[in-house]
């Protein structure tokens, strides 16, 4: 079969032929409808080879959806030909975090060599992909699996630092999502549809902002030197209640930090550079933020997303490319030059 894998160091994706895999006791292999492309596979690649924790070459791809094509031994809970989507941070099932579905937590992952798919196992840029265990398919129905595939990650991850501060989302307050690409544009539609908070969307230019604001955003601003002095003429002394920064490096941190208000919530979702921090301290942050960088989301609350999609309130902006073309996918990526989320469908 066609995989999409990163073969050394610092090299581009290459679509390569590999043997097609066959499920093993428990597992389920699927034929893959549709494969996202994210950020985290981009900073993956940028790691030199002492921070890289997995065997090369590794075949790409940690949002994935398909086609229940075979299971093995053992497996009862789903059917062939069922239409379903991966949650994609596997843990060990037994934890204390896992118990609660909470498997992007799990505690003892790193310890037993667990990797989520395209981030350590086998990933779903490819025409079939093994997946460990049936309670990580979620089924979607007849749901498209091109436009639904980047809720596995890029609906999972803001759906969950927002249902963490759902109670800071209240009538009158103002939320900042900084990053209106992949993740942050899903951001929010969500904060429009759960909340009745007002949005303010942060971009570096002109078509990113007009972009925030066709789906949902009440108010952009240019994310540049003078971003938390426009936005602080917005919210006025009070602030932004949550701040969801969905970029990553200091620049954005900083601004987050600056626009956030008295007892708000600051969560940092963009991986950046990976080295850059937020401060906080007494006389420096304001009196009670909480500042989070969170990893995914659960699994629970992977099928609340789903069923969402399910009552259309979600538009989530893709552009396709076939598995040939993969590694176009990721270039558009580097240059930051996608509307949305690219989509592998191979």
């Amino acid at each position: 079969m066609k995989a999409l894998q990163y073969v050394s160091v610092g090299s581009e994706p290459q679509v390569r032929e590999v043997p097609t895999p066959e499920p093993g006791p428990g597992q389920v292999l699927l034929r893959v409808t549709a494969a996202g492309v994210c950020h985290s596979d981009d900073f993956v690649m940028s790691l030199p080879a002492e921070a890289i924790g997995f065997p090369l070459p590794l075949t790409l791809g940690h949002e994935g959806a398909g086609t229940v094509a075979a299971v093995g031994a053992g497996v009862r809970e789903v059917e062939i030909g069922t239409n379903v989507v991966v949650y994609g941070p596997w843990g060990c099932g037994v934890c204390w975090f896992c118990a609660q579905g909470l498997e992007n937590y799990c505690s003892r992952a790193a310890q037993l060599g667990i990797f989520p798919p395209g981030l350590g196992a086998p990933g779903a840029i490819a025409e079939y992909l093994v997946v460990d265990s049936p309670r990580h398919l979620v089924p979607i129905g007849d749901l498209d699996p091109v436009a639904t595939v980047p809720l596995t990650d890029a609906g999972l991850t803001p759906y969950h630092a927002i249902k963490r501060s759902a109670a800071k989302l209240r009538p009158g307050s103002w939320a900042v999502v900084i990053g209106s690409g992949g993740l942050g544009h899903v951001a929010i539609q969500l904060l429009r549809h759960l909340s009745s908070a007002r949005v303010i969307a942060l971009d570096v230019s002109d078509e990113k902002l007009e972009f925030a604001k066709s789906v949902g955003a009440h108010e952009v601003v240019l994310s540049d030197a003078d971003a938390a002095k426009n936005v602080r003429k917005i919210t006025g002394s009070a602030g932004a209640s949550v701040v969801l920064d969905f970029v990553g490096f200091q620049p954005t941190i900083d601004t987050a930090m600056a626009v956030a208000g008295i007892d708000s919530d600051v969560t940092i979702v963009g991986l950046g550079d990976g080295k850059s921090s937020a401060r906080v301290a007494f006389g420096i942050s304001p009196y009670e933020a909480a500042v989070a960088a969170p990893y995914w989301g659960s699994r629970s609350e992977l099928i609340e997303l789903i069923d969402l999609a399910h009552e259309g309130v979600l538009d989530i902006a893709v552009e396709r490319f076939s598995l040939d073309d993969a590694p176009e996918a990721y270039r558009r990526l580097s240059a930051g030059s996608l509307r949305g989320r690219a989509v592998i469908v191979p």
